[in-house]
């Protein structure tokens, strides 16, 4: 019997499907995982459902300070038990959609690194965003079907609204894939880690929303033509046509099979329009 099941058995605990507990046991895991936050002795390091502690115990041990974060009563149990009398760990029950991640180290940038439950992974991933200038790096473990959709380039069938607004504030590289017997309980799906680098700040909140607003209007029927997506969103077509014309992205393509960089020149000639504005504001 492994150390997550006899953990779990010891504190009479049951794993809650509702919460998405499945526990990585697998140690080489756990370790590798570790050593691709490269955690260092001046860094804090916010831990994201610190669950039993493996993680938590591995990455304590080079960085300077491990902010261990899990909403579970049960498990928060477990960690105060197992770091008692460690003031490198410090322990938070907290939803990790309600943490407010720039108070991890005021005036430093923090490494993020967890499994991130699949039932709210999205939510979770937009919520990280939110705070990207207080964040340096990130090592997530996703479902491998949004990790795909994640690191998806275009034209691709994975690429999409998320794989674009994430490419604009980050930097992702698949670093491992993990099997399900890896956890306990079994999952139903494999699982892949991604080390994430942050970019630097590409604009101004108004920049990003209209971006935003741009990138969703685009793909909001992906059978249809680009022209065709933003003039159902209300655009007018003299005011498309110009706009169109003057980024050189033809109306016809989908927007599946635009880049980042096109999405971008997209998004501020339609801010530069008047009448475009407009509509991106109603959005």
């Amino acid at each position: 019997m492994n150390s997550v099941r006899k953990m779990l058995t010891r504190y009479d605990i049951r794993p809650r499907k509702r919460l998405g507990q499945s526990f990585l046991e697998d140690m080489n895991m756990v370790c590798r995982i570790s050593a691709l936050a490269e955690p260092a002795a001046d860094e804090t390091v916010v831990e994201i459902g610190a669950g039993l502690g493996l993680l938590t115990a591995e990455l304590a041990k080079t960085a300077g300070r491990v902010i261990a974060l899990e909403i579970d009563p049960r498990l928060i149990a477990v960690l105060k038990d197992r770091f008692a009398g460690d003031d490198r760990v410090e322990i938070i029950q907290e939803d990790v959609l309600v943490y407010d991640f720039s108070s991890a180290c005021p005036g430093r940038r923090i490494k993020i690194i967890g499994n991130i439950p699949y039932h709210i992974s999205t939510p979770i991933l937009f919520r990280l965003l939110e705070f990207r200038r207080s964040i340096k790096s990130m090592v997530l473990m996703f479902q491998k079907e949004l990790a795909d959709r994640i690191i998806a380039r275009p034209g691709k069938k994975d690429y999409g609204i998320l794989s674009v607004i994430f490419a604009r504030y980050a930097l992702a590289v698949r670093e491992m894939t993990i099997p399900p017997t890896c956890f306990y309980p079994v999952p139903g799906v494999v699982s892949s880690v991604l080390r994430i680098t942050m970019c630097d700040d590409p604009g101004t909140p108004a920049e990003e929303s209209l971006f935003v607003k741009t990138v969703r209007a685009s793909f909001s029927q992906r059978r249809k033509t680009l022209r065709n997506n933003l003039r159902a969103a209300g655009f007018a077509e003299d005011a498309l046509d110009s706009v169109l014309m003057k980024t050189g992205i033809s109306g016809i393509r989908r927007a599946e099979t635009l880049a980042l960089e096109e999405f971008q020149r997209l998004a501020t000639e339609l801010a530069a329009c008047g009448d475009a504005r407009k509509v991106l504001d109603k959005r």
